[in-house]
């Protein structure tokens, strides 16, 4: 345990001597006194790489709301419009402009005239921020001349001919499109200084790889996990049930391109697995969801070896839960023991005690006296795909990077943030789970679970020593008492082999049913040590069916679901593509958005994505940096900075006046 003395003696170290300490507390009082950052929350990715990409880019509408605020009635709305475009999508769209001018001097005044503007958005967009933060979003390559237009001295007029001579230099070397796209990177960074991802980066959208790796190399930020990222990082951690339900959703959307090419995990195993034990082509209930613009583009054999690998993944895939339900009766799912409840013989299956005909009765590896024990050859193949979900040096690059970012719930500037929901009984009281004899609710139960997931990970070369977490990583997927998932069930097995919709239903739990109510607000947030009067609870998981008329907001604006389906999956049901949420020093506003189109028709036509705001919360007083977490952190460094310049005055540590020498 570190002492006061010895942390005095640590602390003068960085500063010391008393110049240096008191200007470091002169510099964090400032900080404190500047208007509190932008927050960006989003959630429910969902793999959809262009319009998320576009959201980080435009900031929710943040920077064309930045750019109406300058340069309204001095621009016309096209001209707007192009600017935001090329914040957006600098390169390609100077690149579309310039090709459309017909002489050297009207490409000229376009650069002159977009640099000047665009230093001018940028200057206000980074005006609440300090210079050492600027300093460090801007690209090193640029990083002087920025510095000197967005930091120029607007009193000297007499130097008005030195900023002029920098631009047109600029030019006349031919990097203008460079500087813009500089320039533009730190309004992007900026616009939005801290962003929270709540949850769902994963499956059903191509490339979720992709937007892990802008967020490795962007924003300052934070990840809740959802069922979807829990289920990639099972996988990853060694669990066998989570890489067959992995395989299997990528089959269904159509989207093995994610295992394959960008993780680099062969699924040969699999394909001639299923090749040599599904002879028979009895696999209609597995065809893959291919969307209608790229039907053209499979094959017919394509589409019929990706309903026989998906046939072969879900046995597997059942073979390996029932194996994990009968390890842990604690998990209270015998009803999920699927593979008990068929008559082979018939072709039909009981369920709640009722006899339903199945859409394919071909079993070929599935023995009916022992239904959950695998083949030689489905152990072969579990083995060899999972070998390679473990050497994959990407997907466990992700996986690292989504455990130092992220967490279960995460409590930031008076706000909570979970995915899903925090498990309740049918009496309004906190789902218990007992795990290793303890019995977990409410906000333990949670920390329970990450708890688990950090050490599943940690322990992933161990497999076999590891079975518990990797167990309970997998009921994080499905389970009932499960803050990710929140349903009585999962009815994956009904909806590949039951017509019947009657038995596809899945209850969801109490907390969805009561996200309305306020005293249960309230109640979470004193759960998880927030003031319920001046918190909020933001969820994603769930998308919001405004097509019909649902309300993001919930319990008179205390429950925020900002779900609206950036999936395209999803969209025909919600209606709309997608809820991000922004908290600014002015307060909390709602931004629901219009589906994106693509990103060539964004540079093209200037096509944005229409963004609706609604006031969450009004702040009376502009909110600074001295009321956020951040600015709590600040106050104690500014205590200690107190104590240590106390300690130089007395005599009791003695400042090093040589150390600048």
């Amino acid at each position: 345990m570190i002492t006061k003395d010895k942390y005095l003696r640590l602390l003068a170290k960085e500063y010391p001597t008393a110049a240096k300490t008191v200007t470091e507390i002169i510099n964090l009082e400032a900080i404190m006194n500047l208007p509190k950052a932008t927050e960006h929350f989003i959630s429910d990715l969902h793999g959809e790489y262009d319009a998320v990409q576009h959201v980080l880019r435009n900031g929710s509408g943040n920077v064309k709301e930045k750019i109406r605020e300058i340069f309204q009635g001095r621009l016309s709305t096209r001209e707007m419009n192009q600017l935001a475009t090329i914040v957006y999508y600098p390169e390609d769209k100077i690149d579309m402009i310039v090709d459309s001018l017909e002489s050297e001097e009207e490409i000229n005044e376009f650069y002159s005239l977009t640099l000047l503007r665009i230093t001018e958005l940028c200057a206000f967009t980074v005006s609440k921020y300090t210079r050492s933060k600027v300093r460090k979003a801007i690209p090193a390559d640029y990083a002087y001349i920025i510095e000197e237009l967005l930091f120029k001295d607007t009193i000297m007029t007499n130097k008005e001919d030195y900023y002029e001579k920098i631009i047109k230099t600029v030019i006349s070397l031919d990097r203008a499109t460079e500087l813009i796209a500089a320039i533009s990177h730190v309004i992007q960074r900026l616009v939005v200084d801290h962003l929270h991802v709540v949850g769902d980066i994963y499956d059903r959208g191509p490339f979720p790889d992709k937007i892990i790796d802008t967020f490795m190399d962007g924003h300052e930020l934070d990840i809740q996990w959802g069922n979807h990222d829990v289920l990639w990082m099972g996988a990853a951690s060694g669990s066998a049930a989570c890489m067959a339900n992995v395989i299997r959703i990528s089959a269904r959307y159509n989207n093995l391109e994610i295992i394959e090419d960008a993780y680099g995990i062969s699924l040969r195993p699999l394909i001639t697995f299923a090749e040599m034990v599904y002879k028979e082509d009895r696999y209609e209930p597995f065809m893959p969801k291919i969307n209608s613009e790229d039907e053209s583009k499979i094959f017919p054999e394509e589409i019929r070896q990706i309903a026989k690998m998906n046939q072969a993944i879900s046995i597997i895939q059942f073979k390996l839960e029932g194996e994990i339900i009968k390890r842990h009766p604690e998990f209270d799912m015998a009803d999920r023991m699927v593979l008990d409840f068929i008559d082979y013989e018939t072709g039909t299956v009981n369920l709640d005690g009722k006899d339903y005909p199945m859409l394919c009765d071909y079993f070929p590896t599935v023995d009916p006296a022992d239904p959950y024990r695998l083949t030689e050859e489905e152990i072969l193949v579990v083995e060899r795909l999972m070998t390679g979900f473990q050497n994959s040096e990407r997907l466990q690059k992700h996986v690292q990077f989504l455990l130092s970012k992220g967490s279960m719930y995460l409590s930031y500037n008076d706000n909570l943030l979970f995915h899903g929901c925090v498990p309740l009984n049918p009496d309004g009281s906190f789902m218990e789970l007992p795990i290793a004899n303890v019995k977990y609710s409410g906000k333990a139960l949670l920390d329970k679970y990450e708890e688990v997931l950090r050490r599943g990970y940690l322990n992933r070369e161990a497999t076999k020593h590891n079975i518990r977490s990797l167990d309970l990583i997998w009921y994080l997927w499905e389970g009932k008492a499960s803050s990710l998932f929140g349903k009585d069930k999962m009815t994956t097995f009904e909806r590949l082999y039951v017509a019947d919709k009657e038995t596809h239903v899945e209850k969801k739990n109490l907390y969805y049913e009561q996200r309305d109510n306020v005293e249960l607000s309230y109640k979470i947030l004193k759960e998880f040590g927030l003031d319920p009067k001046k918190g909020h609870i933001i969820n994603g998981h769930t998308p919001v069916k405004e097509k019909i008329g649902e309300n993001p907001l919930k319990a008179d604006g205390k429950l925020i679901v900002i779900d609206g389906g950036f999936s395209k999956a999803y969209q025909n049901t919600t209606g709309l593509a997608g809820y991000t949420l922004l908290y600014n020093s002015f307060g909390m506003q709602l931004v629901s958005h219009q589906p994106f189109t693509s990103r060539q028709d964004a540079i093209e036509n200037e096509k944005d994505i229409v963004s609706t705001r609604r006031i969450v919360d009004k702040e009376l007083e502009r909110k600074t940096v001295r009321q956020t977490d951040v600015g709590k952190k600040l106050t104690q460094q500014v205590i200690d900075l107190q104590q240590l310049l106390r300690a130089y005055k007395s005599g009791e540590i003695v400042e090093d006046l040589l150390s600048d020498k």
